[in-house]
């Protein structure tokens, strides 16, 4: 690498906008060589092609065996195993990754999804109408975006509500970029112990729940799941389904009425939501860290020459806002035609729960565009607290009024 190497992380100058620097790297050197912690240099990946290429690349493997300077505490694999939190499958390769993905997709089924959809309706509307009996103003990510995912993940995992606050309580430390290493650990042990009583509750008095429809299903192997598979595996589902989409839920409310004329069309055509909605998903980036993969083999990406073991740092949010895919990738337009965007990742490892997080998008802001057009913000979009110090961006409150 004879590069200098870009720093991370990248600064944005307004809440809505990628960094600008990502531009620059796109049109000079969509893969270039990025500054890790400890001296390490590794490639940031910036191009939607480049990106894409990577993400279905043979020699790229999903394990990660580098640190990046997103957090100030990690842990070894030892501190990760003793935590209890196990060995996620998002992290590995096939043929091991493929035995847990064909699991998991066989319980992302059509058929559960269409049966989730009128609980999602009801859940939204039942928020809904709590908003607008308390009457404005209203936080839309403490009353709306935040509460209607953790229900439907629950329900989906066939948790009890109830038991959702610890989990939230503690996804929210592991998501931050400033904690103590105590702190870590005792978030994530206290997670997992909890998700191990849930597991195994579930083995005793089964119900139509993805846990026990894991629990019963049996894999290529003839092994079924162990509960150390499936804490890893709840654990990272409730982080994916409540996190990742009620911040897209708060970021993407935030980006329509920043944008006016956004919403104003959204709530003229409301039937028209699921285009406003791969409109959010490819303009917004809840993940802004860049993910993270290891070369496995020597190969050429962007003309550059990747060895064996180099890290790798695939920067989605800036694959999205790319000129070559996309006219005016910097403008929100909610009436755009949707074409592949990389909102989910792509390949083997694009994001297993990506339909439900569509669904549970398009009835909430198709509800909302129906029943308070007149939503607006209370401050300027520039005042709003947004997510700066967690792992997944987004808004922490969202003050509204109508």
């Amino acid at each position: 690498m004879t590069q200098s190497a870009q720093p991370l992380p990248l600064s944005r100058e307004h809440p809505l906008a990628a960094p600008a620097e990502y531009t620059r790297l796109r049109a000079e050197s969509p893969v270039c060589p990025v500054a890790l912690p400890g001296g390490r240099t590794g490639w940031l990946v910036s191009g939607f092609a480049e990106v894409t290429e990577a993400l279905t690349s043979p020699a790229v493997s999903a394990k990660r065996g580098f640190q990046t300077t997103v957090t100030s505490v990690t842990l070894t694999p030892e501190e990760w195993v003793a935590s209890g939190f196990g060995t996620s499958f998002i992290g590995m390769d096939p043929p091991e990754h493929t035995r847990y993905r064909r699991l998991l997709t066989g319980q992302f089924t059509v058929r559960r999804l269409r049966a989730l959809a009128p609980r999602i309706e009801q859940i939204v509307d039942s928020h809904l109408d709590a908003m607008v009996a308390a009457g404005p103003p209203a936080d839309l990510v403490r009353d709306f975006a935040l509460p209607i995912p953790s229900v439907v993940i629950c329900e989906l995992l066939g948790m009890p509500y109830a038991e959702s606050k610890h989990f939230q309580q503690r996804t929210d430390v592991i998501m931050r970029l400033e904690r103590t290493k105590e702190q870590l650990l005792d978030a994530m042990t206290g997670m997992a112990s909890d998700m191990r009583a849930f597991v195994q509750e579930r083995r005793r008095n089964p119900d139509e729940g993805l846990i026990s429809g894991l629990i019963q299903a049996v894999p290529d192997d003839g092994e079924p799941l162990t509960d150390d598979e499936l804490v890893a595996i709840g654990n990272l589902m409730v982080i994916a389904g409540y996190a990742t989409t009620a911040n897209m839920i708060g970021l993407g409310a935030l980006a329509l009425l920043a944008h006016r004329t956004q919403w104003e069309t959204l709530c003229r055509r409301p039937e028209d939501v699921e285009r406003a909605v791969e409109e959010m998903l490819r303009f917004l980036t809840v993940g802004p860290y860049c993910l993270p993969r290891t070369a496995k083999s020597d190969f050429e990406l962007g003309g550059q020459a990747i060895r064996t073991g180099d890290a790798i740092l695939l920067a989605t949010e800036s694959a999205n806002r790319d000129p070559a895919q996309w006219d005016a990738p910097d403008t929100m337009d909610v009436t755009r035609e949707p074409k592949r965007h990389v909102g989910f990742a792509y390949g083997v490892h694009q994001c297993l729960g990506q339909e439900l997080a569509r669904m549970e998008m398009r009835i909430a802001f198709g509800k909302l565009a129906r029943r308070l057009p007149e939503l607006r913000l209370t401050i300027p979009v520039e005042q709003v607290r947004m997510c700066s110090d967690m792992q997944i961006y987004g808004a922490h409150e969202l003050p509204v009024t109508w």
